[in-house]
């Protein structure tokens, strides 16, 4: 019990990481593009320091063979959750703005559900969505209050890019639970980093060839540096961690705590105020995450109990296959 509480808290925890960590990328990644950078060059950066830092960092793990139908599956998850993702992500935010960004983001965990509910039979109930609307209430008040959105030009293409974005990342948690239940983390992420490096070479390494990297200033090597190892290799590592313990509606539904993190560290050095709404909008996503997880904390023991009857079904196939042999 004390085991699976501790896996429980320590995903959490994870979440609020990523949480934190994505929070910062928007500014910063807006920063790069398009003075010093394309989007398709931060793409390609960020995708081949990813695909790297995690081969190396499976050097310290032991190999692990992963089944044929499997690496199709891993295959759709690169093509899903690193190249389409991001690729939309950074061409959706090069033509927009961190605060629509952050508007259609809110709308992630509604979409996680219902994918989740028709693909992997994750349960909808009254409670997990009431909790949803909450976070989604108290993050729109943190983002829209005193401001505007664009819904035309540019800023109504990123948006749309953007929305593209938000669904190819909710299908690609849905399809990586099974896995993460199956493999372990650095196994999953060594193969679908290097599949989605892969499909976005054809497409991003020409605008290679225009970079200059003599013409970095400090500033862009270390945005690039935080792009690379937290946003990608960091945060990638807490979300399949969390995903063993979590639902993917649980996960997804950590980005409601993207602007109120913002909002917190503006008030910490003095570039904002506390104020009655933000008060009220941290309410509310607290009251969000309680509804979403109070539900789910034996989720950890089943996914351990699906985990281990993966592995034993493994183990008797490959019994049978020995004895043919023999």
């Amino acid at each position: 019990m004390n085991r699976d509480l501790s896996h429980f808290t320590r995903a959490h925890l994870s979440m609020l990481a990523v949480a934190v960590i994505f929070g910062l990328h928007y500014s910063i990644a807006k920063s790069l593009m398009p003075v010093s950078l394309t989007p398709w060059q931060v793409v390609f950066l960020r995708l081949l320091g990813g695909v790297i830092l995690f081969w190396i960092f499976q050097g310290f793990f032991p190999r692990e063979k992963v089944q044929r139908a499997d690496m199709w599956k891993l295959a759709l998850c690169g093509l899903l959750g690193f190249t389409l993702n991001i690729t939309l992500f950074y061409t959706g935010l090069n033509f927009t703005t961190p605060v629509d960004a952050s508007v259609i983001h809110v709308s992630t965990p509604i979409i996680v559900l219902i994918l989740a509910s028709l693909m992997i039979r994750e349960k909808i109930t009254l409670t997990k969505l009431g909790g949803i609307l909450l976070g989604m209430c108290g993050a729109l008040i943190l983002i829209l209050w005193g401001r505007h959105l664009q819904f035309g030009g540019r800023p109504a293409l990123g948006n749309i890019l953007l929305v593209l974005n938000m669904v190819c990342y909710a299908l690609y948690l849905v399809i990586l639970k099974p896995l993460v239940l199956k493999y372990h983390t650095v196994t999953i992420l060594k193969w679908v980093s290097l599949f989605g490096f892969l499909f976005v070479i054809p497409v991003s390494a020409r605008s290679m060839l225009n970079i200059s990297f003599a013409g970095f200033s400090w500033y862009t090597w270390i945005a690039l540096g935080y792009i690379i190892v937290l946003t990608t290799f960091v945060v990638y590592l807490l979300i399949n961690f969390a995903l063993k313990s979590l639902t993917p509606t649980a996960v997804s539904y950590y980005s409601y705590l993207q602007p109120m993190l913002a909002a917190v560290s503006s008030v910490t050095v003095g570039m904002e105020r506390i104020t009655l709404p933000k008060v009220v909008a941290a309410i509310l996503i607290f009251t969000g995450v309680w509804l979403v997880t109070a539900k789910t904390k034996g989720t950890g023991s089943r996914d351990e109990g699906r985990r281990m009857s993966l592995r034993g079904a493994e183990r008797r196939s490959k019994t049978r296959d020995e004895r043919r042999e023999t």
